[in-house]
């Protein structure tokens, strides 16, 4: 009786196989979107990484850099740089947007970092896959390989245009977007600054507004729309820290001393994953859970039908004494089968598939076995309709027409 199971899939195998190439495409699928989601931690922890900070110091009651808009003077390096604790301080602006290149956009972080800074300095990719680092002060870039840019192309970011001296890789932003390295004023007066015509504009609509022409208030409003597009912020400063030195204390006197908001690496860690991933997280969640009770219900109808198809076999056997445990064994083995054909065909699939995404999909070994447990869990419970069905068959049925 041991082989049973085996002769009955042999004499129905086109549908067995078919069953199992078409669950193990849904199986890739879900293996997939897994991937995706640990690809986005793993995007996140890599921005944390390679920022080289100990410490993200932002603009006061916000999330910045990363979840929100986030704006302090560039001067407040230079007072950091002078606690106790701080080994380095880095002034870094972020921005997200497209920048254009050979006739077609690309979305990147843009980041705004000092050139001619020590190499491994805070903000700085920790390394270079070709090319080399920023030396001058305007119109150079590094940009991660994963942009599509090589060296010598030209970039445009706002109105200047950009040579890529430099590749990097796995520097992303928490979305994947791939990030792109220019000096920072460029950065500052990209993200900062208006234009001319909204410069233009503002002037005009000043001049012909009535409540600013009072004595004393041009005076004021100009100091306004100076302050609003003046070129001196930044989103951030990039701490490093002493090895002696403790995360928590410091961070304590920057919030005490400088008015501002720090973050330590754990802190942020918790922002990226628990609140700019969580939403993601929640819905890819959903999409598994629905995967999982489609592939039981799939797994579920093609043991019923096989069972069905065999409800004389069944009867023949019960007439001839075989015991109901040899019976539901039978039907359990093949339910675990067409899992284990299903799982391989999905992670064979999973694994040629994931290049081709455009965000990067981690796939791990323990999300892959723990996959393939969930994978028989579901296919033993599915087998358990067809189970109880075929141990109600009576033997008489082998007899009757």
């Amino acid at each position: 009786m041991i082989s049973l199971a085996g002769r009955d899939i042999a004499h129905a195998w086109g549908k067995f196989v078919f069953t199992g190439l078409g669950l193990g495409l849904l199986l890739g699928v879900t293996l997939v979107m897994a991937g995706v989601y640990r690809g986005m931690v793993d995007d996140g922890k890599a921005l944390l990484d390679n920022s080289g900070a100990d410490l993200w110091v932002v603009q006061r009651d916000t999330l910045g850099p990363y979840a929100e808009p986030s704006s302090i003077p560039d001067d407040a390096e230079r007072a950091l740089r002078t606690l106790p604790g701080v080994a380095d301080a880095a002034n870094v602006t972020y921005l997200t947007m497209q920048v254009r290149t050979g006739g077609r956009d690309v979305r990147a972080m843009v980041v705004g970092i000092v050139p001619g800074e020590a190499w491994g300095a805070p903000g700085w990719p920790p390394v270079l896959v070709a090319g080399r680092r920023l030396t001058r002060g305007h119109y150079e870039a590094m940009a991660d390989i994963a942009s599509g840019l090589r060296l010598g192309d030209s970039l445009q970011i706002r109105r200047k245009r950009y040579q890529v001296v430099g590749l990097t890789r796995r520097m992303v932003s928490s979305g994947g977007d791939p990030m792109v390295f220019i000096p920072l004023k460029d950065a500052q007066e990209a993200q900062f600054l208006k234009d001319n015509d909204a410069i233009v504009q503002g002037r005009a609509r000043s001049a012909a507004n009535p409540a600013f022409n009072r004595p004393g208030v041009p005076g004021l409003l100009g100091a306004v729309q100076a302050s609003q597009t003046s070129a001196n912020a930044v989103n951030a400063v990039l701490v490093r820290l002493r090895p002696d030195a403790d995360p928590d204390t410091v961070a304590n006197s920057v919030r005490r001393w400088q008015r501002l908001t720090v973050y330590t690496r754990a802190e942020m860690e918790g922002i990226l994953i628990g609140k700019l991933i969580a939403t993601s997280a929640r819905q890819i969640g959903l999409f598994l859970m629905i995967l999982a009770i489609v592939s039981a219900a799939i797994v579920a109808f093609i043991i019923y039908t096989l069972t069905m198809d065999k409800i004389r076999e069944i009867a023949v056997l019960k007439l001839i004494g075989t015991r109901n445990r040899t019976i539901a064994w039978m039907i359990l083995q093949q339910a675990l089968a067409l899992g284990l054909i299903g799982f391989a065909v999905g992670k064979i699939s999973a694994t040629f598939a994931a290049p081709a995404f455009p965000k990067y999909v981690l796939l791990l070994p323990q999300d892959s076995l723990l996959g393939l447990l969930i994978v028989l869990a579901i296919c033993a419970l599915a087998s358990v309709i067809a189970i109880r069905m075929a141990l109600r068959v009576d033997p008489a049925e082998a007899i009757g027409g």
